[in-house]
C-alpha cells in the first residue's frame, strides 16, 4: 500500500474529500513581503461546505441509508439508476446553493467610542423642522444641545407649501443673507412630520419637505454639509425593531444624495424619540467630527455606525421547508419578474395564483401566461388591482373570502425604478415613485388575514440598502419595504423582505419589470453583474426555509464596484467587507477607492506630449470620446457629440466616475470627482485635461471659452431680482465693448481660476473688478 507521504512525494493525485469530507479548498497565502496577511482570514468569502453537503457525507459516514435517501429525495430501496441521477441533481442543487450563500450580505452596526472632550459647534448651523412638531422632545433636544455646543442656530419652519422648490429656496436665502455669513451645516429634523402631505398623499410631508430641502439647497448655492436625522427606524441589535418605519423613506433618499451630491453630504443619523441626557450631545458630536462615518444611530447605550457584512447561514440547517399552499397572490405579476415567481410558485404546488396588476387581464402576455399555467393543473386569477388604491385592495380581498380562497401568502413585486436626478424629480414625481411599493405593502399589511398567513414576502433593491444614482424614489421606497419587514414580525407577521441585485428577467414590452433598454454590459462593468432567475429562487427558497426576515442578495464584483461606488467621498459602510480590505490594502495609504495618481505619467501622457501643439486638441477630444463611448458601451466615439452634455446621452453619477478614473488612469492626472459635472462636454473635459498636462496657455482662446462657458452656467442658474439683472448686463455689455474696441481686454488681475466653483458674490465681484463698468 503506497503511503501518505509517498503519493505526495511521487505525484499521485489524492482524493482529499474522502480523508476530510466536510474541507473546501483555499488559495495558499501569500509571500509575505506583499504586505498581506499571511495567515488565513475566518471572515474571508471563502465557506466551509454548505448544508446539504455536510448532510450528505454525515449520513454517508455514519453509513445511514434512511437519512441518505432523504437527503437526495428518494426511497431508502431505491435502485442505483435512481441513485445516480439523484445524486447529480443533488450535486447541482449544493453548487446552487453554495452560490447564492456568498451572494447574501445583511447590516450591522458597530460601537463608536466616546468622545473625549464635549463637542464643539461654531458658526451657523440652519435647522430644519416640521412647523407641526415645533414642541417635540426631539427638537427641542437637538436645538438646545447646539447651541450649548456652540452653534449659532438658525431655525427654519417648514410646512407643506414648502414643498415647492422655488419658495423654499427664496426662505433659504433669506436666512442666509440674514445671517451674513454661509452656514456651516444643515441639520433636517424634518422625517419627524409622518402626516400625509395634503398635495401628495403618497408620501409623508416630512419626505416631501426634505426631498425639496435638498433640492433647494442647490438652488441657493448652500453647500454646507447637509444632515438627516430621523426617529427610530433603523434596528441596531436583536430585539429592536422599527417604530417609525415611515421614516425609513429618507434613508434611502439620503443614500442617493450621497452619490449624487457628494460634496455636500453631510449623514444619516437616526435618533431615539424619546431623548435622555446624553443624546443631544452624542448628536452634536456626530455633527462636529467630520468623520466620514455618514450611518449613524444614537442609542441610550453609545452612538453606533453602520456596516455590512456577509450573512451567510450560521451553519445551521433550515427551520423547515417552505412551500405554498392554497391561495397565494403576487402583485405585479403578470410584470416580467411577476411571470418568474409565478411558474416557480405553480411549480411549487401552489394551488391558486392570483396575479395581480393595473391592467389585469389586458396586460401584455396575460392571457398567455394564464393558459401556461392553467395547463399544469393551477388555477389562475387575472386582476386588475392597483396595490397603492386601498379600496381596490379590500375589495379584492373580500372578494377571494366570498368565493371560499384563503390567502395562504403574498409576494408583494410591484414597483416602478423611473430613473431621473434629484435634482429633476419634483414631489409628483417622486409621489409616483413611491406608490406601488410603499402604498402597496401597507395596504396589504392593513388589510391581510395575519392569522391565515404562511408568508408575506416583500421584494426590495440594494438600491434602498446602499443607494444608486438618479433612483431617489425607487431606492427610499425600498428602504421602507426593509424597515416594514422589521416592525411586521415585531408584531408577528410573517414577513421576509429580500433586497435583490438586478434579475435578470425580461417581459414583453409594457408588462413592467426590466427593461429591455437596460444595459446589462455597463452593468457588468460597474460590478452588478445580473441574477439568474433560477439562482434567485434558490436564494429566495433559502430564506423562506430558514424563516428569515431581512436580507439581502446580490453578486458583486467588488473589486469592479467599490472603486466607482467610493470614488466621490469614502464609504464606510463597507469597511468590513474581506473583499474591501483587501481592495484598499493593495496600496497601503491609497485612499480607498483611488485610482487615479498625480502627474502626468499616464499612458497616453507622453504620447500626448510628443505630438505637435496643434494635433493636441484634437487628439484630446478623441480620447475623451473613445473612453466615453467605452463607457456608455458605444460602438463609435464619433456617436458622442463633442458638444453634447454627458447626462444627455446617459451618464449618471457611477458612469460619471468611471469615466473620471479611466481619464485619470490613461492621463496620469489626479481629476476630481466632479469632472464630468464641472465640465459637462467632451470638449470642456478635453480642454481640462489640456491645462492639467500642458499648463495654462494665456493665448490659448479655447480656455478663455472655457471660463465663458463655465460664466454663462453660473448666470443661467440665477434667479436675480430686476435691479441685480440690469447690473449684470450692463457690466457684460461693458465687457463686449472694451473686447470689440479695443481687441482684447487689459490684462490688471488675473481672473480667478476656479471660476466654476465660485459663489453667486464672487461671480458679481469678479464683473466688476475685471470687466469695470
Amino acid at each position: 500500500m503506497t503511503s501518505l507521504g509517498e503519493a505526495w512525494a511521487g505525484g499521485v493525485d489524492i482524493d482529499w474529500t474522502a480523508l476530510l469530507p466536510q474541507a473546501h479548498p483555499t488559495d495558499l497565502p501569500t509571500y509575505a513581503f506583499q504586505r498581506r496577511r499571511y495567515w488565513l482570514d475566518p471572515s474571508s468569502n471563502s465557506a466551509p461546505a454548505g448544508d446539504d453537503d455536510a448532510a450528505f457525507w454525515d449520513a454517508v459516514e455514519n453509513t445511514d441509508p434512511d437519512r441518505l435517501a432523504d437527503t437526495l429525495s428518494l426511497p431508502a430501496d431505491a435502485p442505483l439508476t435512481a441513485v445516480l441521477p439523484a445524486l447529480v441533481d443533488w450535486r447541482q442543487r449544493s453548487r446552487a446553493a453554495r452560490t447564492v450563500d456568498d451572494w447574501r450580505y445583511r447590516i450591522t452596526w458597530k460601537r463608536q467610542p466616546e468622545p473625549a472632550e464635549p463637542a464643539t459647534l461654531t458658526g451657523p448651523w440652519i435647522v430644519a423642522l416640521a412647523a407641526r412638531h415645533r414642541e417635540h422632545p426631539l427638537t427641542r433636544a437637538a436645538l438646545d444641545a447646539m447651541e450649548h455646543a456652540g452653534a449659532h442656530v438658525v431655525e427654519l419652519e417648514l410646512t407643506d407649501a414648502d414643498a415647492d422648490r422655488d419658495r423654499l429656496t427664496e426662505r433659504l436665502r433669506k436666512a442666509v443673507a440674514d445671517c451674513g455669513t454661509a452656514p456651516t451645516g444643515v441639520l433636517s429634523l424634518l422625517a419627524l412630520d409622518e402626516e400625509r402631505h395634503r398635495d401628495h398623499p403618497a408620501m409623508p410631508s416630512g419626505t416631501a419637505t426634505t426631498l425639496s430641502l435638498i433640492r433647494a439647497l442647490g438652488s441657493a448655492e448652500i453647500n454646507a454639509p447637509l444632515w438627516l436625522a430621523t426617529t427610530e427606524v433603523v434596528t441596531t441589535h436583536q430585539g429592536e425593531h422599527p417604530r417609525h418605519p415611515l421614516q425609513s423613506l429618507i434613508w434611502g433618499l439620503g443614500q442617493v444624495t450621497a452619490l449624487e451630491h457628494a460634496d455636500r453630504w453631510g449623514g444619516l443619523i437616526d435618533l431615539p424619540s424619546t431623548p435622555d441626557d446624553r443624546t443631544g450631545p452624542r448628536l452634536c458630536a456626530a455633527l462636529a467630527a467630520h468623520s466620514d462615518e455618514d450611518q449613524l444611530a444614537v442609542r441610550p447605550s453609545g452612538t453606533l455606525v453602520r456596516r455590512l457584512a456577509h450573512a451567510g447561514t450560521d451553519d445551521r440547517p433550515a427551520a423547515r421547508t417552505w412551500r405554498p399552499r392554497g391561495t397565494v397572490v403576487v402583485t405585479g405579476g403578470t410584470g416580467a419578474l411577476g411571470v418568474v415567481l409565478a411558474r416557480w410558485l405553480a411549480a411549487q404546488g401552489a394551488e391558486h395564483l392570483v396575479l395581480t396588476g393595473r391592467r389585469g387581464a389586458d396586460a401584455p402576455g396575460a392571457a398567455e401566461l394564464r393558459d401556461e399555467l392553467a395547463a399544469t393543473g393551477v388555477r389562475v386569477t387575472l386582476a386588475a388591482c392597483d396595490t397603492a388604491d386601498r379600496d381596490a385592495v379590500r375589495r379584492l380581498l373580500t372578494q377571494l373570502a366570498a368565493d371560499g380562497d384563503t390567502v395562504r401568502a403574498v409576494l408583494h413585486a410591484a414597483g416602478v425604478a423611473d430613473l431621473t436626478s434629484i435634482e429633476d424629480t419634483g414631489p409628483g414625481a417622486f409621489a409616483a415613485g413611491l406608490a406601488a411599493k410603499v402604498d402597496g405593502a401597507l395596504n396589504l399589511t392593513d388589510l391581510l388575514d395575519h392569522r391565515e398567513l404562511d408568508a408575506f414576502i416583500l421584494f426590495s433593491s440594494i438600491a434602498g440598502v446602499w443607494g444608486s444614482g438618479d433612483h431617489a424614489a425607487y431606492a427610499a421606497a425600498n428602504a421602507h419595504l426593509n424597515a416594514l419587514a422589521e416592525a411586521n414580525r415585531a408584531r408577528g407577521i410573517p414577513t421576509l423582505c429580500v433586497a435583490w441585485g438586478v434579475w435578470n428577467a425580461f417581459g414583453a414590452p409594457g408588462s413592467g419589470g426590466i427593461s429591455e433598454a437596460i444595459d446589462t454590459d455597463q452593468l457588468h462593468r460597474r460590478g452588478l453583474p445580473m441574477i439568474d432567475p433560477e439562482l434567485g429562487l434558490t436564494a429566495l427558497q433559502r430564506a423562506l426555509d430558514r424563516d428569515e426576515t431581512l436580507l439581502t442578495v446580490a453578486p458583486v464584483a467588488w473589486n469592479r464596484f467599490f472603486p466607482l461606488f467610493s470614488a466621490a467621498r469614502p464609504r464606510p459602510l463597507f469597511d468590513d467587507l474581506p473583499q474591501v480590505r483587501t481592495l484598499t490594502e493593495t496600496v497601503p495609504g491609497t485612499p480607498a477607492g483611488a485610482t487615479a495618481t498625480a502627474g502626468p505619467s499616464g499612458t497616453r501622457a507622453a504620447e500626448l506630449a510628443a505630438l505637435p501643439e496643434a494635433d493636441r486638441d484634437s487628439a484630446l477630444l478623441a480620447l475623451v470620446r473613445a473612453e466615453a463611448a467605452t463607457v456608455l458601451g458605444f460602438e463609435r466615439s464619433e456617436d458622442l457629440e463633442p458638444d453634447r452634455a454627458f447626462r444627455d446621452v446617459g451618464f449618471d453619477s457611477l458612469t460619471a466616475m468611471e469615466l473620471r478614473n479611466r481619464l485619470g488612469a490613461v492621463s496620469g492626472l489626479t481629476l476630481p470627482a466632479s469632472l464630468v459635472f464641472d465640465h459637462p462636454t467632451p470638449n470642456a473635459v478635453a480642454r481640462h485635461l489640456k491645462t492639467g498636462l500642458f499648463g495654462h496657455d494665456e493665448a490659448d482662446a479655447g480656455s478663455v471659452l472655457g471660463e465663458l462657458d463655465h460664466l454663462a452656467g453660473r448666470l443661467d442658474g440665477l434667479t436675480p431680482d430686476g435691479n441685480t439683472r440690469l447690473e449684470v448686463t450692463l457690466r457684460l455689455r461693458s465687457l463686449l465693448t472694451r473686447w470689440t474696441d479695443d481687441g482684447a481686454p487689459e490684462n490688471n488681475e488675473q481672473p480667478p481660476n476656479d471660476l466654476q466653483s465660485a459663489s453667486v458674490d464672487e461671480v458679481l465681484a469678479f464683473i466688476d473688478n475685471e470687466l469695470g463698468s
